[in-house]
């Protein structure tokens, strides 16, 4: 039997060993990808998706939207792309409710201004 010492290294880093980008932008995507997905995105109807969720997407964009404008000036390369999925998701939302929000106060609009 294999003594835990035979085995070969972690390939897990250490979290001070991340910069501090990329562990913004992972958490980025994270967040957008889950946006997405309550938003019933990942289906082929996303009006009939048992994964859409109106009230945990407009959660998950407000936390994506303060998070890519908070550390925008720090992600570079990265932002303009962030954005780009951050206001898809937000139309998104827009043309998935029932009855959209005033422009202004659509899930991260605080952060972001209106998206129409």
């Amino acid at each position: 039997m294999a003594d835990v010492t035979d085995l070969p290294p972690n390939n897990v880093r250490e979290l001070s060993d991340v910069p501090s980008i990329e562990v913004i932008s992972k958490a980025a995507i994270m967040l957008l990808s889950a946006a997405a997905e309550r938003l019933g995105l990942a289906d082929e109807d996303p009006d009939s998706s048992p994964r859409r969720d109106l009230d945990e997407a407009r959660r998950l964009i407000t936390a994506l939207a303060g998070l890519v404008t908070a550390s925008a000036e720090y992600l570079g390369p990265h932002a303009g792309p962030l954005r780009e999925g951050l206001q898809s998701v937000q139309r998104a939302f827009r043309e998935a409710s029932a009855v959209p929000d005033e422009p202004g106060q659509g899930p991260g609009e605080k952060y972001t201004g209106p998206v129409y």
